[in-house]
């Protein structure tokens, strides 16, 4: 299967169903009162991590989502039947943010894991539930809930204790064989790895650890050049960062430091919080002869930096390697890196206003026409159908609540004028 790790799409939860409006017709039974029953919830969007699964190539194919919306409400106070709910399996590593915000809105970690990202609507009540002591035959009903809609950026980091990552041709998928049993496509040209491939390790203390060999940087990799965001979001999972890197000095210039350097500058403009994960730099290809006189050079411009010298055609050193890996896997925290705040950021206090203004909006069209808008009308208008004169008595009610009626008296609205509220237009009589 092709391997995809970035998918947009849209999902859509069910609406609720409406409520009826009935009233009793049994024989012998005079002045039958109301027995609308409620309208159904609407299905849901519900998330399921599955391991089974190594691609969003399906979710990259498929662009809309829906679940079923709730069945009306019926006669003698049947409940309507609830919407099914529709399953999207994703694999485990999966983050799921909202495309318009960038809010995060899900994280599986684990197989089987599950999340609602779009609740169906509610279910509307019938006239039965509308019945009291002053009005014993109401007509009033509530439409269902409409159902939520989100664009959703699906991005699929990889889940690897430790994330290698270099220059291309810097012996990475070399060095995953020699300490794993991946079988990753090694040879002599750049980009050998297209896809991130994983390795199982255990070091002389039995400790084991996923490795992940990440595809090759080169300079801009952070603003896209290259493989550049389709490796890099794989490394805000990884705890470790093994940094590889040819020590004969083949790859970009001769200067291995320059290479080193190159190859943070593109991982700290991509996400500055890679800082913070724990770096091991790995002074790879040792055995050749141009290694020992440029780990000399290196070392003598990084006397801070815990250096581990390996070759991983021959295996040399390989188990100080994973030693190495294990001894700091036991003390890093597993934190991913949109997790991390930002220093900067953390160090103010943000202040908010709570507010009860209710979004209304009146418009004067001119001619004599007007309009209402907003949030809250918006609610209104769903909820309440003007198909029975009961619902159009409660409809003017909750709008003169919101201060609508106020504002279009304020504003100059004459008897006689018409005011359009999104689909319908109604005569001002005031």
């Amino acid at each position: 299967m092709k391997f995809v790790d970035l998918a947009y799409f849209n999902i859509k939860s069910g609406k609720g169903g409406d409520g009826a409006v009935s009233f009793r017709h049994e024989l012998y039974v005079a002045n039958g009162g109301p027995n609308g029953g409620d309208g159904g919830k609407g299905g849901d969007v519900i998330f399921v991590a599955d391991e089974g699964k190594s691609s969003l190539l399906d979710l990259k194919l498929q662009k809309f989502y829906t679940a079923q919306d709730g069945f009306k409400g019926d006669i003698k106070n049947m409940h309507g039947k609830n919407g099914k709910d529709t399953y999207i399996k994703v694999p485990v590593g999966t983050v799921l943010f909202n495309a318009d915000t960038d809010e995060l809105l899900a994280d599986f970690t684990d197989n089987d894991q599950e999340k609602i990202l779009a609740l169906g609507g509610k279910g509307g009540r019938g006239n039965a539930r509308f019945a009291n002591s002053r009005n014993k035959a109401p007509t009033i009903f509530e439409a269902g809930d409409p159902g939520q809609e989100i664009n959703i950026k699906a991005e699929l980091k990889v889940l690897a204790d430790v994330g290698f990552v270099g220059l291309p041709n810097a012996g990475k998928s070399t060095l995953l064989r020699a300490i794993s049993n991946s079988k990753p496509q090694v040879a002599d040209y750049p980009f050998t790895t297209i896809n991130p491939q994983l390795g199982v390790s255990r070091d002389k203390q039995g400790r084991t650890f996923t490795v992940a060999d990440l595809p090759g940087l080169i300079e801009g990799a952070s603003l896209g050049k290259g493989l550049g965001h389709e490796f890099l979001r794989h490394i805000e999972r990884c705890k470790i960062i093994c940094h590889v890197i040819d020590m004969s000095g083949n790859y970009a210039t001769e200067d291995v430091v320059a290479n080193y350097n190159l190859i943070r500058k593109e991982l700290l403009d991509y996400n500055f919080n890679l800082d913070k994960r724990v770096e091991i730099i790995v002074a790879n290809k040792i055995d050749i002869e141009e290694a020992q006189i440029n780990l000399l050079y290196f070392k003598e411009q990084f006397k801070d930096k815990k250096i581990i010298e390996v070759s991983g055609l021959t295996k040399n050193n390989i188990d100080a390697l994973l030693l190495e890996i294990g001894s700091q896997l036991e003390n890093v925290k597993d934190e991913p890196l949109w997790l991390i705040e930002d220093q900067e950021i953390s160090d103010y206090k943000v202040y908010t206003f709570e507010s009860d203004l209710k979004d209304v909006q009146v418009r004067n069209l001119g001619n004599g026409r007007w309009s209402i808008e907003g949030n809250d009308v918006l609610k209104v208008y769903q909820k309440t159908p003007i198909s029975t004169h009961d619902n159009l008595l409660l409809f003017n009610e909750k709008l003169k609540t919101l201060g609508a009626y106020d504002m279009l008296r304020e504003k100059g609205a004459q008897r006689g004028d018409v005011v359009k509220i999104f689909d319908i237009e109604l005569e001002w009589m005031d």
